[in-house]
């Protein structure tokens, strides 16, 4: 006779429960309205929504109650009633207070109609809110994998240089925190990726990174960034070179090329080109060091057909000098093809050794580079020879007639 009697009970506990639905949804909405100030702030469609939410979870409550079998359907057929868009102006903390004054409305109401109906509530309210974690759990991760897709298209539009009207808002969309100066960091991909221990590395050295895998090739886009998007303990305002030692464990092994540094992200593939052409050739140098300057690499790069190192060599180097002082390109010339000898130099050019010493002094002034040194003279002299075929190609050139001429 026990059986029948609790069939009886949980039926008339089912109707009365459908009957005071609506009263429920109504106080709800009401305590949200004087509790939750994030509530009271919302535009109306929205809160529109979160009510529709509430709702949905008694009248889920009451199905639940009637079938506990369901809950896993039930449970996630809740958050089916709020547009795509409340989910991200929603934070998960924001759902659980809403589950949170649900429940205590509901178990307000009920009381004194038995334990048993109270430890429903307290078991279904579990079960929505593990519903609610999961949730939010797969948007993070849908919204994670769609960001890490967008990125790996901005960083390939930026290393092709292939930018269109839509990579600012691409570049907006995906958080990017820098600003002002910009350069390129290219290198190997390690076997264990840790991508977010580079992006924390990254925000204590006061720089924000994009970030993108190529197969075995880790490139990364790394701008200053905003002063009011960093860490407290940043380090602020480090040169690019050492911010990309800093960066290097990151990366597996093998050569690591840092491109120039350019004023802004739009100017970002002229590093990314220069930083590629220096990781081709790297194998070249064979004391190059990690990570070594892309600008370090010109006459590697030269030598592989880089025409953009051609014209660095030649419009850093050659003009300069010969814009300032003939002898200076003359004495250049005498040094390095006497193998770096100033007595040998000085015979040459019928002049003293320290006229030889003074002049390699203003060319170190005059371009930065010390031809006194292997490495640079080796740039130097790939340089005074690119310069001497262009200038001579352009000697030779006849000039081009003019057009109706006869």
């Amino acid at each position: 006779m026990g059986r029948p009697t609790e069939v009886m009970d949980k039926t008339e506990t089912l109707a009365w429960l459908r009957r005071i639905s609506g009263d429920l949804a109504t106080v709800t909405i009401k305590r949200l309205d004087d509790t939750l100030p994030w509530y009271a702030e919302m535009p109306p469609a929205r809160r529109s929504a979160v009510g529709l939410v509430a709702q949905a979870g008694i009248t889920s409550f009451i199905q639940w109650y009637d079938d506990p079998e369901s809950t896993p359907w039930i449970a996630a057929d809740i958050f089916a009633a709020a547009p795509r868009e409340l989910l991200r102006s929603v934070s998960l903390t924001q759902t659980l207070q809403l589950i949170r004054v649900t429940v205590e409305v509901t178990e307000e109401r009920v009381a004194g109609k038995g334990e048993h109906l109270r430890e429903a509530i307290l078991l279904y309210s579990r079960e929505v809110a593990f519903a609610a974690a999961d949730v939010y759990a797969r948007a993070a991760e849908a919204r994670g994998l769609w960001d890490a897709r967008l990125e790996a298209l901005v960083v390939d539009s930026i290393l092709t240089g292939e930018a269109d009207e839509e990579l600012p808002s691409r570049i907006a969309a995906l958080g990017w925190h820098g600003h002002g100066e910009v350069a390129v960091l290219v290198g190997t991909t390690p076997p264990q990726f840790d991508v977010d221990q580079l992006r924390r590395t990254a925000r204590k050295l006061g720089v924000d990174v994009l970030i993108g895998v190529q197969g075995s090739r880790l490139v990364l886009v790394v701008g200053r960034a905003d002063l009011s998007a960093i860490a407290d303990d940043a380090v602020v305002d480090l040169p690019f070179a050492e911010i990309a030692r800093r960066l290097e464990p990151g990366f597996g092994a093998g050569y690591l090329v840092l491109g120039p540094t350019v004023p802004a992200l739009v100017d970002a593939s002229q590093s990314a080109r220069a930083a590629l052409a220096g990781f081709a050739v790297a194998r070249a140098w064979r004391h190059a060091p990690r990570p070594v300057e892309a600008d370090d690499l010109l006459p590697e790069r030269a030598l592989a057909g880089d025409p953009l190192a051609k014209i660095t060599l030649v419009d850093r180097i050659y003009r300069p000098l010969q814009a300032h002082s003939a002898d200076l390109v003359t004495t250049l010339w005498a040094y390095l093809d006497n193998g770096r000898s100033l007595e040998a130099t000085a015979r040459e050019l019928f002049v003293h050794p320290n006229t030889v010493r003074y002049r390699l002094k203003r060319v170190s002034e005059v371009i930065g580079w010390d031809a006194t040194g292997p490495r640079e003279a080796l740039i130097l002299q790939t340089a005074l020879i690119l310069g001497s075929i262009g200038t001579d190609a352009a000697r030779r050139r006849p000039p081009t007639p003019r057009r109706g001429a006869v």
